[in-house]
């Protein structure tokens, strides 16, 4: 038992120095998307610039987590709307951008904190997709950040949000940020909750080796916000947690 343990172990650290090699080489790859990116953002055409880059999105997102030899499971796909959306998600690990940009097949856009955008050519990425970069010990600038969240889903443009603020780097939930959810209602977007249960066990869970796991992500049906009452606004937060930790396991 004992050496079957030490051999986890060092395929998991094997694992973990390929993905970071992986990530390396990935974003070199990055590099030739960059210019044919630009050269459509200077031509105007930027149905075709958007369209490039949910592609570019997906292949990463979906690539990064296949190499960690994890399966992901998605249930309820059918419950998306047309039209920009404030999707709303748990946050257990490092993986649930990458899940949620390869495994969900909408363009969307992430609040992000600002030590993602510092990252050499993934921040400049994230930025053409209108990703925002939050600093958390920076009230005003986070205020900012939300102001221009609401503008980017009036602007037709579907946004992620993690209510949590950080990774629960495990199966429970955290508290809601207060005004988390203003970014749906202000812009009168529908709320998709998006439950993702398991993702923590690829890294978090490992003492921050990576290991393969079956990660369930479930899609609940909208949340209308252009009739809400002042109560239902007050309730809402409330709401949505609820039906996001009702599907964790």
């Amino acid at each position: 038992m004992l050496l079957y343990k030490k051999k986890g172990c060092v395929f998991s650290m094997f694992r973990t120095i390929y993905m970071a090699i992986y990530f390396i080489v990935y974003l070199i790859f990055l590099f030739p998307k960059e210019w044919k990116i630009n050269k459509l953002e200077k031509e105007g055409r930027m149905q075709e610039m958007h369209d490039l880059l949910h592609k570019i999105a997906m292949n990463w997102g979906k690539s990064i987590v296949n190499a960690t030899g994890s399966k992901i499971h998605v249930f309820g796909i059918e419950n998306i709307p047309k039209g920009p959306v404030l999707f709303v998600s748990n946050h257990q690990g490092n993986f649930d951008i990458p899940i949620l940009f390869g495994f969900i097949d909408k363009p969307k856009a992430f609040i992000a904190k600002i030590e993602l955008s510092k990252i050499p050519v993934f921040g400049k990425w994230m930025e053409r997709q209108k990703c925002i970069f939050i600093d958390r010990d920076n009230p005003r600038q986070s205020l900012k950040a939300i102001n221009k969240g609401i503008k980017t889903l009036k602007d037709g443009h579907s946004m992620v949000i993690f209510p949590e603020g950080t990774r629960s780097k495990g199966p429970k939930m955290g508290e809601f940020k207060k005004g988390s959810l203003k970014l749906a209602t202000k812009a009168k977007v529908p709320i998709v909750p998006i439950t993702i249960d398991g993702s923590y066990k690829i890294m978090e869970g490992n003492k921050k080796l990576i290991k393969p796991a079956e990660v369930k992500v479930t899609i609940s049906q909208p949340i209308h916000t252009t009739n809400l009452t002042k109560e239902d606004e007050n309730v809402l937060s409330e709401k949505v947690y609820a039906i996001i930790k009702s599907h964790l396991s």
